[in-house]
């Protein structure tokens, strides 16, 4: 098969002939017919997370597809199923996917960062029973990939880890991928979304997908790589905390930065709820005075179980939720590397076709 590939964090990504993948016992492969490019992604070919990754490595984690074959032990599926499947693949047996939590499974893979992804034109998945998500019937492979990482993170992290209600201030800092849908999960919601962003485009998109109001970040608060920048710093913190009459009540950090997290914190009123999405690499020093004065939640999100995608299935197929209009590009692999590079430079959500 054809796939992205690179033999270093950090080095040339190339498209390469490989072999193909067998299905595990309990496994299945999928034929990739769409698959999303990630800010996560970027991370993972920068080798923030070398202890899991082994090289050389396809990245890719976001996918939409067709079943292709299945392991032995495999019951609920088969060749022909039109699938996709949640970033964090759990193993169905542990305490925590025991308790429903799957996403935090303690013998979790990832496709795309414990073994090969998605830049290619077959993937493996693990406990095809335990993660696999049957497609509603007219659902487009494009939307679909786009579910499994961004928009199934920020659905739960606006519907159950922050618990957002209907008028609550709501600030999301960073409007890639995961932020621009938060944005829009959160405004279905009937709460009233104020945007933060370096970019115009992306603010725009923003105020497209229901955002009541928007602030400009200093471009000098952006990460590296970043998918939609998201900037931070006082300046941003006080705009919305006079926009709000005292601070949002709950407030996104979607993209991952020092200055996005503390930014977001300090955004909140009294008794606010912080949510974590975007990963940072690295420790970070938090106003940990504010939080406890203030009795702020810190809350972190990690993806969405399959067991928890019907909810989110129905509200995009009853239309009160486009995550086909967070779309803004479509590439193939060939394309997939230089896009990756460049992750950032381009608003909204790029996905690849592998047989393009």
């Amino acid at each position: 098969m054809r796939a992205v590939i690179f033999d270093d964090f950090g080095s040339d990504l190339e498209v390469r002939e490989v072999p193909a993948p067998e299905p595990a016992p309990g496994g299945a492969v999928i034929r990739v017919e769409a698959t999303g490019l990630c800010r996560s992604d970027w991370h993972g070919w920068q080798g923030h997370d070398p202890d899991i990754m082994t090289l050389p490595h396809v990245p890719g984690h976001e996918l939409a597809g067709v079943v292709e074959s299945v392991g032995e032990g495999v019951g609920s599926w088969r060749a022909g199923d039109r699938i996709t499947v949640p970033f964090v693949c759990a193993c169905g047996a542990c305490e925590a996917c025991a308790s429903g939590n799957q996403q935090v499974c303690e013998r979790q893979t990832q496709p795309g960062f414990t073994h090969w992804g998605s830049f290619a034109e077959y993937v493996a998945i693990d406990n095809a029973d335990t993660n696999l998500v049957a497609l509603p019937e007219g659902m487009a492979f494009t939307t679909a990939a786009s579910l499994g990482c961004r928009f199934a993170t920020a659905f739960r992290a606006v519907t159950s880890v922050g618990r957002v209600r209907p008028d609550e201030w709501v600030a999301v800092h960073g409007c890639g991928g995961v932020g621009l849908s938060a944005v829009m999960i959160a405004a279905a919601a009937g709460a009233r979304v104020i945007a933060v962003d370096v970019s115009p485009q992306a603010l725009e998109l923003a105020r497209q997908f229901g955002a009541v109001a928007c602030v400009t970040a200093a471009p000098a608060e952006t990460a590296p790589g970043s998918s939609g920048n998201g900037g931070g710093g006082a300046d941003v913190a006080t705009r919305i905390r006079d926009l709000t009459s005292g601070g949002a009540h709950v407030s996104i950090d979607a993209l991952g930065s020092p200055g996005t997290c503390v930014s977001s914190i300090e955004s909140l009123r009294r008794r606010g709820r912080h949510v974590q999405i975007g990963l940072l690499p690295g420790l970070t020093s938090l106003p940990m005075n504010r939080v406890i004065g203030y009795e702020l939640e810190l809350l972190g999100s990690h993806g969405m179980p399959a067991h928890a995608y019907p909810a989110m299935l129905k509200a995009v197929m009853e239309g009160g939720l486009r995550p086909d209009l967070l779309l803004t590009r479509s590439i193939g692999l060939d394309e997939a590397g230089p896009a990756l590079a460049a992750i950032g430079s381009v608003p909204g959500v790029t996905m690849i076709l592998p047989t393009r």
